[in-house]
Parts: C-alpha cells; structure tokens; sequence
C-alpha cells in the first residue's frame, strides 16, 4: 500500500521545516510528511497543513497571488483534513483588524483581534503584547484532535492578534487579559493559535492526532 501524502503548504510565511519535523516524529511509516508550494502535490495530499507567521496583510495577498485559497478551497470541498497553524488560523477566519482590516478566507465568523494595550494580570503586572510564551488552554469539545490531551493542558504561544470566534465554532479558549479562540473547528478543517510543533507534550500530541485524523468530527 502507498503511503498517504500530508503536505505543508509553503507559501513563504512560516516556520515550515520546525512543524514538519514534528510531524515526522509523530507520523506512521504509512503517512509521508512534505513541505510544498506545488500545486499539484497540494492537490495529491490526503491531509494538508496550513501555517503561517508574521501580519495578516502579507500572509493573505501570498496566499491569494500563489492561489492557495483555492487548493485550500478544493481540499475542504474534498473533505481532507486541513490544520490551520497561528496565522494560518487566523487566515481562515472572516476579517482581521491587522494593517488595517482585511478580509480573510472566511471559513469563521468572526474577527481577529489586536490585544489591550495597558492590561494586567491578577498581581498588577503589566501583560505584554505580544503573548508570548506558554499558557493555559481550556476544552469546549470532545474532538478526534483533543484525544489524550487534557482542559488546562498549557501551550506556547506568540501573537499579538486573537481570534473573536463564534462559540460555535470554538473549539478551545485561552485567557490572556481577554479570552479569545485557541482553537478552532468545523467539519474537516481544525486550527490552533498555539505553534503546537513548540508545545511539547500536549502541542505534540495533537499533531500525532493530525497525522492520523479522518477529517469526521
């Protein structure tokens, strides 16, 4: 039997090889992993990834010039299971208020959201933007994704805009002087706005889920 293909798109806006490292570590002999901007290996994969770092505004007109919302299009329409990473996560929600406003690729409702300056946590401290570093995550939903990982698991993270995603549709959230969508979900397509490839064990053992997820809730 051919091994299965699971691709990570390359558009030039991410920390590919890091997330595809992680994904070989996790993946059966039976799941070969590919870092790609071709189309046509896009186009062949049984599960891709979506990544993404940096502003919103130059992942979504890199996204659009290279036509990677239409192989994200097609995918979804296919019902291959897709991951969206940090921006890639973002990219799939309805508008960003990054450089700006921009619409997105609007699988979500929903806007993207800068964090407060000025907040402070619980002992007066000043919380910086961006967040960055671990924290906490609580579970909304029983997920094929979320199995073996637990409601206050903690995950890395690094953005200074959050997802404001319908309940619906929200599969974790996380508290950082606000609370916002740490993961999201629907059908075949499940995002994190966590890196999960830094988030050792929890962020690792969701990435294993990928690996073998079917796409079915």
């Amino acid at each position: 039997m051919s091994a299965t293909l699971l691709t990570v798109i390359d558009y030039g806006m991410g920390n590919l090889h890091s997330v595809a490292k992680a994904l070989e570590h996790v993946a059966p002999d039976s799941v070969h992993i590919e870092v790609t901007d071709n189309p046509e290996r896009i186009r062949a994969a049984d599960r891709i990834l979506l990544p993404g770092v940096g502003a919103i505004r130059d992942c979504m007109g890199e996204i659009r010039r290279q036509g990677v919302d239409q192989l994200v299009r097609e995918a979804v329409d296919a019902g291959k299971p897709l991951l969206g990473v940090c921006v890639g996560m973002q990219a799939l929600m309805a508008h960003s208020l990054e450089n700006d406003g921009i619409d997105c690729l609007n699988y979500f409702d929903g806007e993207v959201r800068r964090f407060k300056d000025g907040q402070t946590d619980e002992h007066g401290l000043p919380m910086k933007v961006p967040h960055m570093g671990w924290n906490n995550v609580e579970l909304k939903i029983d997920h094929p994704l979320l199995a073996g990982i637990q409601s206050g698991d903690r995950f890395y993270f690094v953005h200074s805009y959050a997802a404001d995603a319908h309940p619906e549709y929200t599969a974790a959230t996380c508290n950082y002087g606000t609370t916002f969508a740490a993961m999201i979900y629907r059908d075949n397509i499940f995002a994190t706005q966590f890196h999960p490839e830094k988030s050792f064990p929890a962020g690792i053992k969701l990435l294993d889920n990928f690996v073998r997820w079917n796409g079915k809730p």
